[in-house]
C-alpha cells in the first residue's frame, strides 16, 4: 500500500497527541508538590509526636515514600500518577522506586530468576551500579588516606 506524502503527513498530524505545556507544568508542579507535601507531613509527624531525631525521621521518610510508590506501582496506580503528573511523580524519589518496581512487575511472567530476577534493574541498574562503584572507590580513597596519616 502506497501513499503519497500529503497524505501520511495528514495522518501524522491526526495521531500525534496535542500537548499543552502550561496545562503539563502546573499538573507536574501540583503532583511534585503533593509528593513532597506527603514526605514533609511524615517527617514532621516524626520528629514531632513520635519524637525522633531530625536523620532517623528522615531516613523512615525516604523509606516510606519507597515503600508506598512500590506498593502503588504493584497495584498498577503510580503508573496512572506519572500519566497524569508527568516528571512531578517521577523525579522524586518515588519515581526511582517505581523504575525498580514496574519491570519486576512486569517480566514476572518469566519466572523469579529470568523474569523478576534479571528484569527488576533493566533501567535502574546504572544507577545503583555508579552509586555503589562511586561509594566503593571513594570508601578506597578515605581508606588510603586514613593509612597515610592525611585525615
Amino acid at each position: 500500500m502506497e501513499i503519497d506524502k500529503k497524505q501520511y503527513e495528514k495522518y501524522v498530524k491526526e495521531v500525534t497527541p496535542v500537548h499543552s505545556l502550561g496545562a503539563s507544568l502546573a499538573r507536574a508542579f501540583l503532583v511534585g508538590g503533593l509528593i513532597c507535601l506527603l514526605g514533609q507531613l511524615l517527617n514532621e509527624w516524626m520528629t514531632g509526636p513520635l519524637k525522633m531525631d531530625k536523620d532517623t525521621a528522615s531516613a523512615w521518610t525516604s523509606v516510606e515514600l519507597v515503600l508506598l510508590s512500590a506498593l502503588l506501582t504493584g497495584c498498577n496506580l503510580y503508573p496512572r500518577l506519572v500519566k497524569f503528573g508527568g516528571a512531578g511523580a517521577l523525579v522524586p524519589i518515588t519515581g526511582f522506586a517505581n523504575s525498580v518496581a514496574a519491570p519486576a512487575i512486569e517480566y514476572q511472567a518469566e519466572g523469579d530468576v529470568f523474569g523478576v530476577g534479571c528484569k527488576i534493574f533493566t533501567i535502574a541498574g546504572p544507577v545503583i551500579l555508579y552509586g555503589v562503584f562511586t561509594s566503593w572507590v571513594l570508601g578506597v580513597i578515605d581508606w588510603a588516606a586514613r593509612l597515610a596519616g592525611v585525615f
